[in-house]
């Protein structure tokens, strides 16, 4: 049977198996505790347990008998043998996750629409970066400029990081994505950054609003949603040029099909390119305005261009919506 962990000044409960370390347990149920390495290194995720008990595989090389004795434990490596209440700092605002620069590793590659790759990015064995569905990571280039892309993975995937980039006509970075990365290339990463980050402290219907690649974030934030099983109303509207810039449309639907608290509307506004398209036509920020008369009581996530972006702002706040409801991530272009 698990066993039960409790964070002392919290009073947050979660489960843990028996042969789980506490870490893991934390992170598959979206508890947010810090760490690093995750492999018994370097630390950060040490915290003192008050009562209860815990068991190594092997004596981690970043505790030592000392602190075990004064009740302090590794939770990346520590595994319950009853019940615990633990003392620890648990993650609630993006100012408890600390930004890092590191290095990343290209695992996969691959073209997923006319213009859009998916990149998928390997952290080192040795690190981990903790992050908030929906923020995004800079590329260092080796002048120093920098390149903004959103993490289209969920936090408890935390072993890679996935992105989705638009080539963007006449753009340098995107131009050397699309015609010269290959896999295993290394890269210089900062992150996480931002404050685009799904609010789980509401129990509000969630208004997720993306252009084009802006679906990533949203990506992020329904996976970590469905693996925290939050069941919130949450209403997906994705807008595209044409059909095939809908490049999850089958993963979209499919949350849709297997979860009554989610619905998906695709958008298209340019019909020249799917002419037998039979859905919703437009603009995104048109459509949400059709289905919501009141947006009082709802947040909104938009995503995408600035233009769509701000245009949902000035339409929903005249119809009540909070401005401080209304978060946003405008994919602006880099003048350089």
């Amino acid at each position: 049977m698990p066993f039960q962990v409790t964070i002392n000044h919290s009073s947050t409960r979660f489960l843990v198996e028996k042969d789980e370390s506490i870490l893991d347990a934390a992170i598959r149920q979206g508890i947010g505790m810090p760490y690093g390495c995750r492999n018994g290194q370097c630390g950060s995720c040490k915290g003192k347990i008050n009562s209860g008990q815990v068991v190594y595989k092997e004596q981690p090389e970043a505790l030592s008998k000392e602190e075990q004795r004064h009740g302090m434990a590794l939770f990346c490596q520590a595994c319950a043998r009853s019940d615990l209440v633990i003392d620890v700092h648990e993650l609630k605002h993006t100012a408890d996750v600390p930004v890092k620069c590191f290095p990343a590793k290209v695992s996969s590659i691959a073209r997923i629409s006319t213009d859009v790759m998916q990149i998928v990015l390997s952290l080192p064995p040795t690190f981990r970066m903790q992050f908030f569905a929906g923020q995004y990571i800079d590329f260092i280039l080796a002048d120093g400029r920098r390149r903004s892309f959103s993490i289209a993975n969920a936090p408890h995937e935390d072993k890679h990081i996935e992105l989705h980039v638009r080539h963007i006509q006449g753009g340098e970075f995107t131009g050397e994505i699309f015609d010269n990365m290959k896999l295993k290339d290394i890269v210089r990463l900062e992150g996480p950054l931002g404050s685009f980050f799904l609010r789980e402290e509401s129990d509000r219907p969630v208004i997720l609003m993306a252009g084009g690649t802006g679906f990533a974030p949203i990506k992020g934030i329904i996976e970590h949603a469905l693996n925290k099983n939050i069941k919130r109303p949450f209403h997906i509207y994705w807008g595209a040029k044409s059909f095939r810039d809908l490049y999850f449309h089958e993963q979209a639907n499919q949350w849709a099909n297997e979860n009554d608290h989610i619905t998906y509307t695709p958008i298209l506004d340019n019909l020249d390119k799917t002419p037998d398209w039979q859905g919703q036509t437009g603009y995104v920020h048109d459509k949400v305005l059709a289905d919501f008369n009141d947006f009082s009581n709802v947040e909104v996530y938009a995503s995408g261009p600035p233009v769509m972006v701000y245009a949902g702002r000035d339409a929903f706040v005249p119809h009540g919506l909070n401005p401080e409801r209304y978060y946003s991530d405008a994919f602006e272009f880099s003048n350089d």
